[in-house]
């Protein structure tokens, strides 16, 4: 089935459902290996990977930064 789709509509959903559903393993990971081993290489790639994800991420399940008061008063 996966085929059939078009090739748009393909990056569009891992865009919109996977990349947002492997930064949070992403950053959960790297959260518990912190926590039981303190800050380490992997746990700074992981927070790193989690980070580049959210900026890609489109659709619905996007991780939007709360509005700043300050830009909408003008």
């Amino acid at each position: 089935m996966w085929v059939l789709l078009s090739r748009h509509l393909r990056m569009w959903l891992l865009l919109a459902v996977g990349a947002p559903l492997l930064a949070w393993l992403l950053g959960r990971i790297g959260d518990a290996v912190e926590r039981r081993r303190g800050p380490n290489t992997f746990s700074r790639l992981s927070r790193r990977g989690r980070r580049f994800l959210q900026r890609r991420t489109r659709g619905p399940l996007r991780h939007r930064e709360p509005a700043d008061p300050d830009q909408l008063a003008r």
